[in-house]
């Protein structure tokens, strides 16, 4: 007996939940397989007793029965007292249902039951089926869409969408179905304040749902937004007035003839959006809409399909540009960029929409490494955000338009999204727009994603996903609209799904039937969206014929004359500054460096600001003792450690108005626990930013500091838009280990080596990579340094004639430094802003050096006081030691870089060598050339060697070979620069603590022993 109880009462609890699990469970269990008739008498709302009859349902068996009493009872008192589904059962019993048909499926977790308006408890049972098929449709509809234009993947039978399915009979079709009440909750075709029978409604549903539209959404929780997209998807109101149609065929005739144009004109590759000519007009009314709703800057990243297309007709670059392009015409007369291919140039135009709204649209510059330029997009709008003080998102927006195979396949697009949802990182929602060729280069969908659609992946971060016939030109324009008010309205990210194809295959000269036979075949016979839309409207009266054929043969002619200038076009200079850039120089002008060096007083003042929390404010007991310290070396004005330079460099700034920026993985503290620029109370958890709360008259900029999320190919992308769009801002990306860059390394190769001379665009970005061998294994020890020096284009057989540094400098594709000492760091920092024009730098930070007694600077070597010229930067480090003998008695001389220096100069005191000179390249490209050679004169008499911790074939040493012998020869010294370090190796260091011990105990010995 007590085991019965012990069950019913389990039961009772899973029977709470709603009708339909008491009734799969109670038809399951053992102990209640005989079926009893409730015996209690369940009252009406009234004084009437229910008939037993209507309680009639299959899972009312055993112990349920009491329970459902008292859930009745409950029910009658408060409606919202039990589940919705239980709700709508005893509202359906009340209603007069028959016997077994008052049980309703359980509507969406956290809505209400839905209360009809029907006059029939006949028609409330037919009201709550068609509830169901309803949401089936908004779950399901899309597979029963008609959304590929060539019909190979004809739409799915869906048995969801069935109304059998739900027990719906012929005849029920007929039956009229009111309003229904849902509690505000739910938007669409049953909230409406109408009458249709069953049928028409299931027509309505077909046509919004199954159409050439396809939509996902439902796995968005929030009703909300749930609700927004039933609304319009469910809403009558879905068609263009007939002007804009006109608008929209005529871009389209824009789109489809410049293809048509290039083909005749040119036998080259152009990678034309033949088969997809319509994202023409679907991105002009994106660009139309979003200037509507407020957006004043738009930066789209796209892959080469399409791109001369959108450059053409929608930032209207001129056409004598392109045309001139194509007779393979240079940039400029002036110009000494190497140049890209014509399809992954970018730029920019002021647009003016039809209704006179100004909007700024900027097409990125991208390889061929199709989605690599995504995060650059959202850096640079991230930028545009900031700069105007947007912290929602209103007023800059990026737009990027992917492959299908490259969206479902390359890892950037997740790591892309994923940013949307960060708040230090997010941009207020981007456009996915994908031009789905239904094929990758040769390769079926089948072979290149497990699902039916390459856009699951958008699924992750709850963005709705609209699939459109990309041969329906209304419905595509219509959903580009859509995809513009749901940025604007909630700031999230939304994908648009172009289903099209490919009509001459990969690029012009490809031949696809080689691979897709069948898919040629019909493309051969499949007319073009311009004919399809052209017979659409002219059937409809829209357009006339004459009016088709005066739009085509205006637009025809408009090609014609762009086609006539660029014979005789000279492109003007390269316009490669937009407003923030005016100011700063071009490769060919000469620009200068100002003065590093800062004032100690402010120094001071700073230092003292950056040692200094709130009274009330309770810190970790380690960074008391840490500020403390801090404090004290400003008493002192010496001894600055590594992490105090670094922030002095930022707060200078800050204090002279130029902002910084730092992200990477663990910055805020520091992956070695070293920065803390961000503390936490640890009492509250709450956060304070020393360096955003300077004294008011010094904090004339915003310090941003950003933990990334665990990326580096994104995260650094994403600082390089940054610092491309805003160079008034101190940008830097932090490694958490240098060994971890390699995980950016399309960004390094494709953009920040070779950006400028491809494309004409500088950027400033920074890179922190920690470096150093202290036996902490092969994926913790080395940035790959020669792989930073195999990519300067610095010619290592030539010194400049007429050797200026700056020139030298600014004639670089990067800087690649190697500091050894905190004010050098400093320095370097502040240099980088303190220029004339901007250069990637890659820096090479200390691990261990961060707390080594030698490693600190006196407040004096960050005076604005400079040895030789302006720069205080230290380029290289000569000898500092005063206890060695003379430059001619000196027996060798070993230059080295970074932390092998310290190494090296411990090891020197401790066997008190006096004959061997430690110099410095701190430096290390450009080659300092000046510097290297004044310190080749004085040791006439010495052997010179290169000294480094990193094996023979990484590290510097190639680069540093080459640099040195054409430094002996231009001084005509016949001299050589031999190797002291670790052997070849493939690993960059050895796994074991022991072995790297050894290793640095022979390379010592090595160095000291002649």
């Amino acid at each position: 007996h007590s085991t019965t109880m012990l069950r019913a009462l389990s039961l009772s609890s899973i029977c709470r939940s709603s009708p339909s699990f008491a009734s799969s469970s109670l038809r399951s269990s053992p102990s209640l397989a005989g079926r009893v008739r409730l015996t209690a008498s369940v009252r009406w709302s009234g004084n009437e007793a229910v008939p037993l009859h209507r309680l009639s349902e299959n899972f009312i068996d055993g112990t349920s029965a009491n329970y459902v009493e008292q859930m009745h009872e409950s029910w009658l008192n408060d409606k919202s007292s039990v589940h919705s589904s239980w709700a709508a059962y005893f509202a359906n019993v009340e209603g007069g249902a028959a016997p077994g048909d008052a049980f309703a499926a359980a509507p969406p977790p956290g809505t209400a039951a839905p209360s009809f308006s029907s006059s029939s408890p006949a028609q409330s049972q037919v009201a709550t089926k068609l509830v169901q098929l309803i949401r089936a449709f908004q779950v399901f509809g899309h597979n029963a869409a008609t959304l590929d234009p060539l019909g190979l993947r004809p739409p799915l039978s869906v048995k969801e969408l069935d109304p059998e399915t739900y027990g719906l009979t012929e005849a029920e079709l007929d039956t009229v179905v009111q309003k229904i009440d849902f509690s505000n909750q739910f938007r669409g075709f049953l909230s409406e304040d109408s009458s249709r029978t069953v049928r028409d409604l299931i027509v309505c549903l077909k046509e919004a749902y199954c159409g050439n539209i396809g939509v996902e959404f439902m796995h968005i929780a929030d009703r909300e937004k749930a609700n927004w997209i039933r609304a319009r998807f469910e809403s009558r109101q879905r068609k263009f007035a007939d002007s804009d149609r006109e608008v929209n065929f005529t871009r389209l005739v824009e789109g489809t003839k410049f293809e048509h144009f290039l083909g005749m004109k040119y036998n080259d590759k152009r990678f034309g959006c033949d088969g997809a000519e319509v994202i023409i007009p679907g991105l002009k009314t994106l660009v139309d809409t979003s200037a509507s709703l407020g957006v004043k800057d738009i930066t789209i990243g796209m892959a080469h399909r399409g791109r001369l297309n959108v450059l053409a007709n929608v930032l209207k670059k001129p056409l004598e540009d392109i045309f001139h392009e194509f007779r393979a015409g240079t940039m400029s007369k002036e110009d000494i960029a190497s140049g890209d291919v014509k399809y992954h140039l970018g730029t920019s135009h002021d647009y003016v929409t039809n209704a006179g709204e100004n909007i700024h649209l900027s097409l990125m510059a991208n390889p061929s490494h199709l989605e690599a330029v995504n995060p650059l997009v959202e850096g640079k709008t991230k930028s545009k955000l900031v700069s105007r003080g947007d912290t929602k998102g209103t007023t800059a927006c990026s737009v990027l338009i992917h492959g299908d195979a490259s969206y479902a396949g390359q890892g950037i697009v997740y790591e892309t999204i994923t940013m949307s949802g960060l708040p230090k990182y997010t941009t207020g929602g981007t456009i996915h727009v994908v031009l789905n060729n239904q094929i990758g280069f040769t390769t079926d969908p089948e072979d290149s994603r497990p699902g039916r659609y390459c856009t699951d992946v958008s699924k992750t971060t709850k963005s709705p996903i609209f699939h459109v016939n990309g041969d329906d030109t209304d419905a595509v324009c219509w959903t580009m609209k859509l995809a513009a008010e749901w940025r604007q309205t909630f700031h999230t990210d939304v994908v648009v799904d172009i289903i099209a194809y490919r009509r001459f295959g990969h690029n012009e000269v490809d031949q696809p039937a080689f691979t897709q036979p069948l898919m040629y075949q019909h493309i051969k016979k499949h007319p073009q969206t311009l004919d399809v839309y052209a017979k659409q409207l002219i059937s409809e009266g829209v357009l006339t014929k004459e009016k088709v054929d005066e739009t085509v043969a205006s637009t025809i002619k408009g090609f014609e004359d762009g086609f006539a200038r660029s014979k005789d076009h000279v492109p003007k200079d390269s316009e490669w500054l937009d407003s923030k850039w005016k100011g700063f120089k071009s490769p060919e002008q000469l620009a200068r460096i100002k003065s590093t060096g800062v004032d100690v007083d402010l120094l001071r003042r700073l230092g003292k600001a950056i040692s200094t929390v709130p009274e009330k404010f309770s810190p970790h007991t380690v960074i008391k003792k840490i500020l403390k310290a801090r404090m004290e070396t400003f008493d002192k004005d010496q001894d600055i450690d590594w992490a105090t330079a670094e922030q002095l460099a930022f707060t200078t700034l800050l204090s002279e108005g130029t902002g910084v920026r730092l992200s990477g993985q663990d910055v805020e503290r520091g992956t070695f626990s070293h920065r803390h620029a961000v503390i936490h109370d640890q009492k509250t958890g709450e956060e304070y930013s020393i360096l955003n709360n300077l004294p008011a008259e010094l904090q004339n900029a915003k310090f941003q500091i950003a933990n990334s999320f665990l990326s580096e190919y994104a995260a650094m992308g994403f600082e390089l838009g940054y610092a491309i769009s805003d160079p008034n801002t101190l940008v830097m990306w932090e490694a958490q280990f240098g060994d971890f860059v390699n995980g950016a390394q399309i960004i390094l190769d494709q953009f920040l080596a070779c950006g400028e001379q491809k494309w004409m665009r500088q950027s400033g970005l920074v890179l922190l990579l920690p470096h150093g061998y202290e036996g902490m294994g092969p994926e913790h020890s080395s940035a790959r340094i020669e792989r930073f020096l195999q990519n300067c284009d610095q010619d290592v057989d030539v010194i400049p004639k007429n050797y200026d540094e700056e020139a030298f400098e600014q004639s670089v594709n990067w800087q690649v430094v190697n500091c050894s000492t905190p004010a050098n760091y400093f320095h370097v920092l502040r240099r980088q802003q303190h220029r004339e024009f901007r250069k990637p730098l890659v820096i090479f930070t200390p691990k261990s050096l961060l707390r080594h007694p030698l490693v600190k600077s006196p407040l004096s070597a960050f005076d604005n006081i400079a040895e030789d010229g302006d720069d205080c930067v230290m380029r290289t480090y000569g000898e500092t030691s005063k206890d060695i003998v003379s430059p001619e008695k000196v027996k060798r001389v070993v230059f080295c870089s970074g932390k092998v220096y310290w190494d090296l100069y411990e090891e020197r005191e401790k066997l008190g060598k006096k004959d061997i000179a430690l110099l410095r390249i701190e430096q290390l490209c450009p080659f300092p050339y000046d510097l290297v050679q004044k310190e080749l004169e004085k040791y006439t008499n010495a052997e010179f060697v290169w000294g480094q911790e990193e094996p023979k074939n990484m590290g510097a040493w190639t680069f540093m070979f080459f640099n040195f012998r054409t430094t002996f020869k231009s001084l005509n010294l016949n001299k050589e620069l031999n190797y002291i370090g670790r052997k070849t190796s493939a690993s960059p260091a050895a796994g074991s603590a022991y072995t790297h011990k050894k290793e640095l105990a022979q390379l010592l010995s090595e160095v000291f022993t002649y």
